[in-house]
């Protein structure tokens, strides 16, 4: 469904954000992108969502070239635009729209697709927003918020849901609803993070980037949650010393901060 080959983006002043990335995605596969902070998940996920565009190398979905210029193509630009979606880790950076139903109709809307309507009415059913619909965005909760983000998106019915970091602001009850969510759909989920302890719920394989922007892994995520030293190198896991009853030892932790 989607191919990167060697693919290199920077930003201007020559920030490097990504170096010579290469992998494939199979429809229907659950990914979990891992990797600290910094390392270019979040523009890796712009990238494959046609936000941005590299510097070097190819984007291919479902076969076709994605650039600046062939998305400006009428059939592309509608196929790719409803297939592949993706959630920002802030949702505020999301929501424009006067309301709620606003919000959700928004995508089918520009879009032309039918059924607007029944569309913003069963996905807002789905995560608990009809009594909202009339209210304002920004007047919601960070959950409330998140939940409306992702009817939006969901209302195109895509084939492609990327995420970014979608857990940081979020409660531990509108987690749990959140990766209950991701687990029961059937199409091909991205999520970038972090937290290691959340990542064995959102997919069964893994990409790896490291701190110096290369995919250092690709391969089953148990195996490499099982692989201290590569964590310890890519900084998703760190040693420190403890004290307990005057003996002193040394555990690994896990960087699941926000």
């Amino acid at each position: 469904m989607m191919r990167i080959e060697g693919l290199t983006f920077a930003y201007p002043e020559e920030k490097l954000a990504l170096s010579d990335v290469s992998f494939e995605i199979r429809a229907g596969e659950k990914i979990v992108l891992l990797g600290a902070n910094g390392c270019g998940k979040s523009t890796l996920l712009k990238i494959l969502n046609g936000l941005i565009f590299p510097r070097s190398g190819k984007y291919l979905f479902r076969d076709h070239r994605i650039t600046k210029r062939t998305l400006k193509g009428r059939g592309l630009h509608r196929d790719f635009r409803s297939s592949v979606v993706l959630l920002f880790q802030r949702p505020d950076a999301m929501l424009f729209n006067p309301t709620v139903y606003d919000e959700i109709a928004f995508g089918p809307r520009q879009l032309g697709m039918d059924g607007v309507e029944q569309r913003v009415a069963d996905w807002s059913e789905e995560f608990g927003l009809t009594d909202l619909l009339r209210r304002e965005p920004f007047s919601l909760s960070g959950g409330e918020k998140q939940k409306v983000c992702l009817a939006s998106l969901l209302a195109l019915e895509p084939d492609v849901l990327l995420l970014d970091e979608p857990t940081a602001n979020l409660d531990p009850r509108t987690t749990g609803w959140l990766v209950d969510l991701l687990q029961d759909l059937t199409l091909t989920t991205v999520v970038a993070t972090h937290n290691l302890s959340l990542a064995a719920e959102l997919g069964e394989r893994t990409l790896l980037l490291s701190e110096d922007h290369r995919l250092t892994y690709d391969g089953p995520l148990t195996h490499l949650l099982g692989d201290r030293e590569r964590l310890l190198e890519a900084n998703l896991l760190h040693r420190h010393r403890h004290r307990h009853e005057g003996l002193e030892h040394r555990h690994y932790h896990t960087h699941d901060w926000s």
